[in-house]
């Protein structure tokens, strides 16, 4: 119905407008009522939020797809997909950036806010609220003050506030209300009715019901007495009196329900038209809400459907296990396994709970309601978990995602010594579910030989017959286990068949279309790319955040923490140690949410190396131990272990603890020793020992055989370069520095020359013949603190490529010789230099020498390796 006086209100409202008042005070019906008369339809995103509800993604996707549903949301609001830890946060950030431009108002009304039992959610409620553009309104309905800091709106104007005492009904709006159900009042019935309901909406509407059927609707408005739940109590017995046996048969039966649709409704009642008389209730104003534009879903005003649940407990409590037992059929059978699970709980049907639970549990991990599913699980008898065997399995897979390793050890263990008892139509799940348990504890435990053992008995799973006929998902399961192998393998170095086995996970993820399982592929080859060729690492980190943002997971995935530290060691091994820190940030903000062990010991060791760059050894000391602690629980040494050791002896020669450095190379063995890191190690021992003799001897097997990592070359060739030059052997000094530079200028490894600093030497290497004078300036800015700057992204490769004769001049172009000078370097004629200068300038599309090396920097031509490309 029409209420001028509160529809001037909210037309000229303020950019939020908040209406809080208790139940029944028609904050819904009037909102509801403006948007119609108004014909906001179009222009208005409603959400409602459920009773208790926690799952605060799921209601951040909600007020997601309810802007996306109004007409200036669909063209702008970006969709994200649920995952795992997906939070506030990211969907704030994104509505921010979507409708920052806004040119057309458009309002999002949340209906029930103080429903959200979500403290974190509620903060991000508060940040959206503040931090939104002028044409994005907000309309808050919620039953008290919440904690949103709506005070200091208040404070600037931008607040317009309803309370209670503004929604009461006058007797005039009161005698429309009623007249509109068919009831006509005398005046003095009329104010005796208002005055006992205080204008309440609900005890009015409840009165309609009741009046519009009694044969002295006089006498009964003049009877009420009491307060609004006594009136409320009371009217709800008259109209459950008056009504067909087909509409209070199916308003108690389903007053068990959180939301109601006209099929499960039938289903509740053994009778058919349900959804009809829904229609019907909803437009007599008895206390239904819509929830979608097709009418197709209904929920009851809170408040008449408590009562209605009272009634049905004191008329047939026997029959409430029964209606949740088949609630909970009907909404497993329709795609609802959360609600279908809460059902079967709340009926006490553990076997039936549990089914649907097992059946569910993995596609809700997947979906991002990692939070539901331990609530769920919660929800179970404490005795339950460890004497029902998949409840054991499960409880053992929620456990090791938090992090608690030997809970999920001893849950695993019940669950395995009672695996004969499953049911035979059960036991491929069952199954599947013994594998996948025991290999995210191998994983998290960085024991590759278990997580080998584990994903070949997944892949077996996998293409058993009996998996695909319980229709257990075998490609997600070959998904699965090729992804968690790889990751294993790479962990623990085994980088050939870690790479692999990702490659084909990662095939496997996108042709099922899962791209989670994409995600965590791309974000391990990252960090395996960043091991071998930091291009590589980049490359690949990139793609995962990017299909990590595609999904509204850059914030939450621990995935995505794993490409964030990829790009931490891409970045710092270029020199840029302030973008590198950015990651390592981005990295640890995520982790907090979620265990993942085998990548934050990499986000620790990558932040002691950058600490140790900085000279700033007591905090490089901080994070090295924490690596060692984390360490400490893998049953094999991670990949980071033994760079992480060699990082420490450097550590401590750079801080005088040269006696210590010599009793930690004497007592290792033989073959660690051997390893290139700890032979740069003990050259970098020997330099400070003023001994280069013995750093030139330590590093001499170095180069004796090619090295997989150029990292540790450009380091060993560098102090190689140091020596040599102290032994008074400057052509050797040239030539290995030389070769450093080589290797360092296709991905720009600044970092070996802020490691092992060699200023002088390459001062005095500039004022050579040098290929790298531009390589050497940005060295040297390192050094004297000024960053480097930041490398070019996705640079357009060329459409021609140069020839070898083409590499070799613009090879010269850093330096500071003329084009006759080059032309004798090269013994070529100056004509034709000129001509192969004119061939390099329009296949980089350039036209100055600066411009061409800029270009030949950003495609990775200028080190001789690049006449491979």
């Amino acid at each position: 119905m029409s209420r001028p006086r509160l529809f001037e209100r909210l037309a000229a409202g303020e950019r939020v407008v908040h209406v809080s008042a208790a139940a029944g005070s028609g904050k819904t019906f009037l909102l509801r009522s403006w948007i119609a008369a108004e014909g906001l339809d179009e222009r208005v995103a409603w959400v409602s939020v459920g009773r208790g509800d926690r799952d605060s993604q799921a209601f951040w996707l909600s007020v997601l797809d309810s802007l996306r549903g109004t007409r200036v949301g669909s063209e702008r609001v970006r969709e994200l997909t649920a995952a795992p830890d997906l939070d506030g946060a990211t969907v704030v950030r994104r509505l921010l950036e979507d409708l920052g431009s806004l040119d057309e108002r458009v309002w999002l009304v949340i209906d029930d806010l103080h429903d959200l039992e979500v403290d974190e959610a509620l903060h991000q409620v508060g940040l959206l609220v503040g931090s939104a553009p002028p044409e994005l309104r907000f309309v808050l309905l919620t039953r008290r003050d919440l904690r949103l800091g709506l005070h200091r709106l208040r404070m600037e104007g931008e607040l317009t506030e309803i309370r209670s005492e503004d929604l009461r009904f006058s007797v005039s709006e009161s005698r429309g209300l009623l007249e509109a159900a068919g009831v006509q009042l005398s005046e003095d019935a009329l104010e005796s009715l208002v005055g006992t309901t205080e204008g309440w909406a609900a005890g009015l509407r409840l009165a309609a019901l009741s009046l519009a059927s009694d044969p002295d609707p006089e006498r009964l408005a003049a009877s009420f007495s009491g307060r609004e739940r006594a009136v409320a109590e009371y009217l709800l017995a008259e109209v459950l009196e008056r009504q067909p046996e087909e509409v209070t048969r199916l308003m108690l039966r389903t007053s068990i329900l959180e939301r109601v649709t006209g099929p499960l409704a039938d289903r509740l009642t053994g009778a058919s038209g349900s959804e009809r008389i829904l229609w019907a209730l909803e437009d007599a104003g008895a206390f239904v809400v819509s929830l979608d534009a097709e009418r197709s879903w209904f929920r009851y005003h809170h408040l008449f459907s408590d009562l209605l649940a009272l009634e049905l407990r004191r008329t047939a409590p026997d029959e409430l296990p029964g209606l949740h037992t088949t609630a909970a059929e009907w909404l497993a059978e329709h795609g609802h396994p959360v609600h279908a699970i809460r059902h079967a709980q709340a009926a006490e049907n553990w076997r039936l709970a549990t089914r649907l639970f097992a059946d569910n549990w993995r596609s809700m991990f997947f979906d991002g309601r990692s939070a539901t599913r331990s609530e769920l699980l919660s929800r179970f008898p404490a005795g339950m978990l460890a004497a029902d065997p998949e409840l054991a399995a499960l409880a053992a897979a929620d456990r090791r995602v938090a992090g608690s390793l030997p809970e999920a050890e001893g849950y695993l263990a019940l669950a395995e010594r009672m695996s004969a008892s499953v049911p035979e139509g059960r036991r491929a799940r069952f199954q599947a579910l013994l594998v996948i348990v025991p290999l995210g504890l191998a994983r998290a435990r960085n024991d590759p030989d278990a997580v080998a053992e584990a994903a070949q008995r997944l892949l077996a799973l996998a293409d058993s017959p009996h998996t695909i006929e319980a229709g257990v998902g075998e490609e997600g399961l070959r998904a699965t286990a090729l992804v968690e192998l790889g990751a294993a393998e790479l962990w623990s170095g085994r980088l050939e068949a870690a790479e692999h086995r990702l490659e084909q996970g990662l095939g496997e993820a996108r042709r099922i279309g899962q791209p989670w399982l994409e995600l965590r592929a791309l974000s391990h080859l990252a960090i395996l790319g960043s091991v071998r060729s930091v291009s590589i690492g980049e490359q690949r980190g990139r793609e995962a955040i990017e299909l990590a943002r595609t999904h509204g997971w850059e914030e939450t995935a621990r995935a995505a923490a794993t490409a964030y530290v990829a790009l931490a060691n891409v970045t710092l091994w270029r020199g840029q140690l302030a973008e590198a820190e950015g990651w390592l940030d981005r990295a640890q903000r995520v982790l907090r949410r979620s265990a993942e062990p085998t990548t934050e010991i990499v986000v620790y060791a990558v932040r002691a190396m950058l600490e140790f760059a900085r000279v700033r050894h007591e905090e490089a000391m901080t994070a090295q131990r924490a690596v060692e602690s984390i360490q400490r629980g893998f049953a094999a040494p991670h990949i980071v272990a033994r760079t992480s050791e060699a990082l420490k002896l450097e550590m401590l020669v750079r801080m005088g603890e040269t006696e210590l450095v010599q009793r930690a190379l004497d007592d290792m063995d033989e073959d660690v020793r051997a390893t290139g890191a700890m032979r740069v190690v003990e050259a970098t021992l020997r330099v400070a020992e003023e001994d280069p003799a013995g750093a030139a001897e330590a590093l001499s097997p170095i180069f004796a055989a090619p090295i997989d990592d150029p990292r540790w070359e450009i380091q060993a060739l560098v102090l190689k370069a140091s020596a040599e030059d102290a032994l008074g052997d400057t052509g050797a000094s040239s030539r290995a520095l030389e070769r450093a530079l080589d290797l360092a200028e296709p991905d720009g490894m600044l970092l070996p020359f802020l490691l092992h600093p060699t200023s002088g030497l390459l001062q005095r290497h500039s004022r050579l013949r040098t290929t790298h004078a531009s390589l050497i300036s940005e060295i040297q800015n390192l050094l004297a603190g000024r960053a480097p700057a930041p490398r070019p992204k996705n640079a357009a490769p060329l459409q021609e490529p140069l020839s070898e004769t083409e590499l070799r001049v613009l090879r010269y172009l850093p330096t500071n010789l003329r084009g006759p000078e080059i032309a004798s370097e090269l013994f070529l004629s100056q004509n034709t230099i000129k001509a192969h200068l004119r061939n390099v300038y329009a296949k980089l599309g350039v036209h100055s020498r600066a411009d061409a090396v800029k270009r030949a920097r950003e495609l990775g031509l200028l080190a001789p390796s690049s006449r491979k490309r």
